[in-house]
């Protein structure tokens, strides 16, 4: 039951070229960046990352974007990552973006062993009807473009069919968690982590403050420690400050 790993090192060891991975956090907050690091030090290459957006230049997953390892992403924010957007339009990253409470319901689905769901974001889109770009050709053109989806209508309103998310991996940041791999995620660190959480196969957290078993009180825990395989303690973690604003 000790699911506890010396280093983030040891717990991203196996992780094989082409894997996929659920990767939680938001902006720069409740990203596993200690894992994140730790998997750019492996090596791992063309991988499929399952996340909210693709971190920023030179932190999160920015530094395995940048580092050229990611193949394709699902995600629904591109934000201020210009290597992000100039891989994309170049034709070098396949994109497959998804409204933000899709991408975490298909993830949440997943975790919970359902195939698809019916959901009215992105009816009447390319969303549902096909044709956004999945991968440019370098030239401005479209190389891969999003299928349409199937829809059906309950009591007079459309709905387009989204299919759950499983990943190979799972890498999340969790405020405590104990050797039995129960969570708990604190503030706005919760974000994409619970579902991200449930996403994988196998289930990698890093956590701020390991604790024994029974220290955690059954009702805050937001993770509990079936959905996760190997713990991770790296201590306090500094979020940074992703747009910087002061008086003039």
């Amino acid at each position: 039951m000790d699911k506890v790993f010396a280093s983030a090192a040891e717990a991203v060891a196996d992780i094989p070229d082409g894997s996929s991975l659920a990767v939680g956090g938001f902006g720069l907050v409740g990203i596993p960046e200690v894992l994140i690091n730790a998997l750019l030090d492996q090596g791992a290459t063309e991988l499929e990352v399952v996340s909210n957006n693709c971190g920023t230049n030179g932190f999160g997953l920015g530094v395995l974007l940048a580092a050229h390892r990611i193949r394709r992403t699902i995600s629904s924010y591109v934000g201020a990552n210009e290597e992000f957007a100039r891989q994309y339009l170049s034709g070098e990253l396949e994109v497959e973006l998804t409204p933000q409470g899709t991408l975490a319901e298909r993830m949440r689905a997943g975790g919970a062993g359902i195939p698809a769901f019916f959901t009215p974001a992105g009816v009447g889109t390319q969303v549902a009807e096909g044709g956004l770009p999945l991968r440019y050709d370098g030239a401005g053109g479209v190389a891969v473009a999003s299928p349409p989806k199937e829809t059906r209508e309950f009591d007079g309103v459309t709905y387009v069919l989204e299919r759950g998310i499983v990943t190979d991996y799972a890498l999340v940041h969790a405020w405590k968690g104990d050797r039995h791999g129960n969570l708990v995620y604190r503030a706005s660190a919760r974000n994409f982590n619970p579902p991200a959480a449930a996403a994988g196969r196998i289930t990698i957290a890093q956590v701020e403050h390991l604790v024994e078993p029974g220290e955690l009180d059954p009702d805050q825990v937001h993770t509990p420690g079936i959905q996760v395989q190997r713990v991770v303690p790296v201590g306090k973690v500094e979020v940074g400050i992703e747009n910087r604003t002061v008086r003039a």
